[in-house]
């Protein structure tokens, strides 16, 4: 599945959108033009006593340019402000999605069996795709097996799924549930649905208020001649409004279905794409098949939302309006030979109150144990048993953070720190630790005045098993750390990164490797706290940002493993820049890399991989790269928002 082509199509669809929502209100205020001239034909020159009417031949001169403007003056800001104020509450991130759709966050601490072996499913749905871990949200008390990824970017995204869904489904399916989602993600879906969820309250908004204006007619009360009159205009003016919502919700409901169900069979091939079986997303189907709820879900806000979700939340009574196809047909895309059989299930009976999951257990702990467990890991010591493939429902915390350390080698007590904030904030700053004992006691001194009890003693603790760790096992180790620090405050994120900076700069300088975790760590964590511009597709031409790609292919080649102007020229070459010429060490600064790789990251989706993969050439000339290579380059398509590299992968 080629990612990038279809953020490209995302792009395209959303152009599309652009062009329904605007026939939408030019029909809409044709409509509304129509209906207060038939108000004024008909009050004026129809006499039910004495038949005194005029011809409907006269019916167009009731139509006026200046009304027609004014009217369309006054819809068309009414949806644009609407809009605007949808779009301000939903490009905040996913985050604000799920929560105002009641989602409760499951954090990594959770205790429960069923949250542990979903979030470690999200893990690894996002080791697949090389991007960070979103955070993972449930719907408790919807019983119907659903789910939705929301955000602007991937930097931003969440998954969020229904407590039967989490309930319902074995591991296997699952992980086919999740990858449908991450497909989303990686498609450039989430933008769009964002789009399309802010456009389309513009449209249904004019019935709102015409169903507002019902309601506060029915409750006037009042003998008054005046009171009845004002009480039958507002029925009057709710009513029209409300039948011009009501079409303008049938454009909408069709708008949405036009889009959203292409991309659903998009997103369940790429399924099988990262879960390398049709199983997983077949299953899925099958079990939701023979389950009596389905898919429906009930929240208060899901309904405006139903395109984002991974089945139907509602049923339709024709399908031209569905936003899924139906369910007999996505099972036979994935699964040709399917006999139509559907599986059945036991119902399993759950609270309705959300679960509280219990806090980690923080603080440092004994530190000989600590060292002891680091140094039985790197001694290539067996510290857990060997789990089955399939977990399914069996599986508790503990083994699943067993079987995290040893999918990534990395050693157990480090996985199970990254779940708790106080240690995610210690293995981070581990990875920043020198090599020089001035230099460590400078850090250590830095840690102390952010005033977190405890955290220098961590610190202390578990650097020199980080060092120790190889160069490749760095990065997953950051991006494990990733969830539990997204679940801080945004004061103790503001400590964090003022933190983080101070240790780079220690010995006033900055290193390349410490660029890319400080740029990691910004990506994915600063949408979380404050509201980030996300790129945007800006530059069609690589020519138009030239010496952007000459700096960036420059400090590539220079740290790459082969000779550094032949490894520029082969990368420059297949980009066509047969005359750039490679900039020398000095000028190739991390300062104006930096720069040139965020101007990058406004191109288009599909000059993307072609950057990229030139990347990967200038860094090695046979293609294999060493793991400091491409922490660089993970660095540089996170800041790309290119989550799937395939090039470096």
């Amino acid at each position: 599945m080629d990612f990038f082509a279809q953020q490209d199509l995302a792009r395209r669809n959303t152009r599309m959108l652009v062009l329904f929502f605007l026939l939408a209100i030019l029909l809409l205020v044709i409509l509304t033009n129509a209906a207060v001239a038939a108000f004024l034909f008909f009050s004026q020159n129809y006499n039910a006593y004495s038949g005194n009417q005029k011809g409907m031949a006269d019916f167009l001169s009731y139509f006026s340019w200046t009304r027609f403007g004014n009217i369309g003056l006054l819809i068309t800001t009414t949806v644009a402000l609407v809009v605007l104020i949808k779009w301000i509450a939903l490009s905040t991130g996913g985050k604000a999605v799920a929560e105002s759709m009641g989602g409760t966050r499951i954090l990594s601490q959770s205790r429960d069996a069923s949250e542990r072996r979903c979030l470690n499913v999200v893990e690894e749905m996002a080791l697949a795709a090389n991007m960070p871990v979103p955070p993972l949200y449930v719907l408790n008390g919807e019983r119907g097996i659903n789910a939705f990824a929301a955000g602007i970017s991937p930097a931003d995204a969440v998954v969020t799924v229904t407590r039967g869904t989490i309930e319902h489904l074995k591991r296997h399916e699952l992980q086919g549930v999740i990858a449908h989602e991450f497909s989303h993600i990686l498609n450039g879906d989430m933008r769009l649905n964002i789009r399309l969820a802010a456009l389309l309250k513009g449209i249904t908004f004019i019935g709102d208020v015409g169903y507002v204006l019902l309601r506060t007619s029915r409750v006037r009360t009042g003998a008054s001649a005046r009171s009845g009159k004002l009480s039958g205009g507002l029925t009057l003016a709710g009513l029209a409004l409300w039948l011009l919502g009501w079409l303008g919700g049938v454009a909408a409901d069709f708008i949405k279905a036009a889009i959203s169900r292409q991309k659903e069979y998009l997103a369940d091939a790429s399924a099988v794409q990262f879960t390398r079986s049709s199983d997983g997303i077949g299953d899925a189907l099958k079990v939701i098949g023979g389950y009596r709820p389905g898919t429906l879900v009930h929240a208060a806000r899901a309904s405006e939302m139903s395109h984002i979700f991974f089945g139907q939340i509602e049923h339709s009574l024709w399908q031209a309006f569905a936003t899924h196809p139906p369910l007999h047909k996505r099972i036979e895309r994935v699964n040709p030979q399917w006999d139509g059989r559907y599986i059945e299930r036991e119902t399993v009976r759950y609270a309705q109150q959300p679960s509280e999951s219990t806090a980690a257990e923080a603080g440092v702990g004994r530190s000989a144990l600590v060292a002891a467990a680091i140094v039985g890991a790197l001694a290539d010591e067996p510290i857990y048993e060997h789990l089955l493939e399939d977990a399914d429902f069996e599986a508790g915390p503990d083994q699943l953070d067993q079987e995290a350390a040893r999918k990534q080698t990395i050693p157990l007590v480090f996985v199970q720190h990254s779940h708790e904030p106080l240690g995610a904030h210690a293995l981070v700053y581990s990875l920043l630790i020198g090599e020089q004992k001035p230099l460590q006691q400078a850090q250590l001194n830095i840690i102390t005045a952010a005033g977190i009890t405890g955290l220098n003693t961590l610190v202390n603790t578990l650097h020199p098993g980080v060092r120790a760790l190889d160069a490749s096992h760095r990065l997953p180790l950051l991006e494990m750390c990733v969830p539990a620090l997204k679940s801080i405050s945004a004061e103790q994120y503001q400590t964090f990164k003022d933190t983080l900076v101070k240790l780079i700069r220690a010995d006033h300088q900055i290193e390349l490797h410490e660029w890319c975790l400080f740029q990691l760590v910004r990506h994915y964590l600063e949408p979380e706290f404050i509201r980030v511009k996300p790129s945007r597709a800006r530059y069609r031409r690589l020519q138009t940002v030239a010496n952007s790609i000459r700096t960036v292919l420059s400090m590539i080649a220079h740290e790459g493993d082969g000779e550094s102007h032949a490894l520029f020229r082969l990368s420059a070459n297949t980009l066509g820049f047969t005359d750039m010429t490679i900039m020398t060490r000095e000028h190739a600064s991390v300062e104006a890399f930096g720069l040139a790789v965020h101007k990058l990251a406004d191109c288009y989706p599909l000059q993307k991989p072609r950057l990229l993969k030139a990347m990967t050439l200038a860094a090695s000339s046979d293609g294999a790269l060493n793991p400091t290579e491409r922490d660089i380059l993970v660095s540089v398509a996170a800041v790309m928002d290119c989550p799937t590299p395939s090039p470096i992968a």
